[in-house]
């Protein structure tokens, strides 16, 4: 009797749904359609007009930590459309790459990456491991 009494349930939601739709007419009086709101009218979106066409800007850093043994750099300059730069960094086994990267409007991104001698770090003091407490 469940069974018959959700597929009748059902059955009725479907016919409703789709006279809400208005895909079929209404069958029951007193069911209205619903019909979708109109759309609004476009509002235009403001644009920042406060840009600078010819952007230029040169920045460096360098981080040389005796403790870590973390050492490494970056320089980029920017006029107008090309920027150009190079970092570097000491990886893991001691050996220090570079990267020197150029990028324009009309060759892309370029980059070269170069890997130089071991670097011996002085004074890194290895870390010892956390102890446990069971």
């Amino acid at each position: 009797m469940l069974l018959i009494a959700t597929c009748i349930a059902a059955v009725l939601t479907g016919v409703v749904a789709v006279a809400f739709a208005g895909l079929v007419p209404a069958p029951f009086p007193g069911v209205a359609r619903v019909f979708p709101a109109p759309v609004a009218a476009q509002v235009p979106v403001a644009v920042n007009t406060n840009y600078d066409p010819h952007p230029q800007y040169t920045f460096a850093y360098n981080v040389n930590d005796a403790l870590t043994g973390d050492s490494k750099s970056q320089q980029e300059s920017r006029d107008g459309d090309v920027v150009q730069g190079s970092y570097s960094l000491v990886e893991p086994d001691g050996n220090i790459r570079t990267v020197l990267y150029y990028a324009d409007p009309i060759n892309g991104f370029n980059a070269v990456v170069q890997r130089g001698p071991l670097v011996h770090a002085k004074g890194v003091v290895p870390v010892a491991p956390a102890l446990r407490a069971f």
